[in-house]
């Protein structure tokens, strides 16, 4: 289960209420800079936008691809650990908008993680230290640290005691020579 504040709305749906759950000036604030940073070439700067303007908790040495998506509302509520990869075009959401509510959740990334292209993260979910996340997946729940996991709906495929033995067997050829 995600982990997740709910909102009850009365009357219209959630997203038509926006400005009442968000400053608009916060939404421009954080739409203007993240469309900045998904196209800066260069790490450290992007790094640094986000850390900056979006108020993100993003480690060192961490890259966020071209045209990462970070959440345009609460982006603060996004914490990124070291050296982790985030892939291509991929969605990192801390909220989400329904009929009769709305939802915050934070997003946690560990350290040396990474994340394929075109992954959508979604709010209140932890990616554990050293997990693989393949192209194309739909975050929904918990990622263990050390595990690979993908799809949609996303699945483990395998546990850090499966991808440890299996690191442990592929030894090169040359090796054994």
């Amino acid at each position: 289960m995600r982990r997740t504040e709910r909102y009850k709305v009365e009357g219209s749906n959630s997203l038509w209420q926006i400005y009442k759950t968000v400053s608009f000036w916060k939404v421009v604030r954080c739409f203007a800079f993240g469309q900045i940073g998904r196209v800066t070439p260069f790490m450290s700067w992007k790094n640094w936008i986000y850390r900056t303007f979006l108020r993100m908790k993003i480690g060192r040495q961490t890259s966020l691809a071209l045209m990462v998506m970070p959440d345009t509302m609460f982006p603060e509520r996004i914490s990124v650990g070291d050296n982790t990869i985030i892939g291509f075009n991929t969605t990192i959401l801390a909220h989400e908008y329904l009929i009769d509510e709305y939802r915050l959740g934070d997003v946690k990334i560990g350290s040396n993680v990474m994340i394929g292209a075109n992954s959508t993260i979604l709010p209140g979910v932890e990616i554990g230290d050293g997990a693989i996340v393949s192209a194309a997946t739909l975050v929904h729940k918990d990622v263990p640290a050390g595990s690979m996991c993908g799809g949609n709906p996303m699945r483990i495929i395998y546990t850090a005691e499966e991808m440890a033995e299996r690191k442990k067997n592929d030894v090169p050829k040359w090796h054994n020579a």
